[in-house]
């Protein structure tokens, strides 16, 4: 058996990459990256995306869903696609909660880890893009 050329965290970094694009192309609008593997054994990347409606929250996640499959990933679960209110794609070292515009408001995610990690990760224009394009990196917030 072969020993995979990728690192957990570069593994990690591909995912991300995947969700990232995927969000991207089905519209998803105010896309979060936060990392969170100094302070979590959980998973290194939480996204946070938000859907129009409940039928685009529920397509964002099947979007995810289908390209992380075509790179031969498969969530670990999957909760809340039938609501459509708040659906949990979890892929362990990436998980991915995308929500409607009311729901976000709501439970206000992210601010339970921002006040822990004091940072967060902004998506790039475009997430398969070369990542060593220094501080322009991590300026622009996809769907905003």
């Amino acid at each position: 058996m072969g020993m995979s050329i990728y690192t957990a965290s570069t593994a990690a970094e591909r995912m991300r990459a995947v969700v990232l694009a995927a969000l991207a192309e089905a519209k998803g609008a105010q896309v979060r990256v936060l990392e969170v593997r100094a302070v979590t054994d959980i998973t290194d990347y939480m996204i946070v995306a938000t859907g129009a409606s409940q039928r685009h929250v529920k397509t964002l996640a099947e979007r995810v869903q289908q390209a992380m499959q075509q790179h031969h990933w498969k969530p670990f679960g999957v909760e809340g696609l039938e609501s459509g209110d708040w659906v949990l794609v979890d892929f362990v070292d990436v998980v991915v909660h995308i929500m409607r515009a009311a729901t976000r408001e709501r439970y206000q995610l992210e601010s339970l880890w921002d006040e822990t990690l004091g940072e967060v990760l902004r998506a790039p224009p475009n997430p398969l893009a070369d990542s060593t394009r220094g501080a322009a990196h991590g300026d622009a917030v996809a769907g905003t």
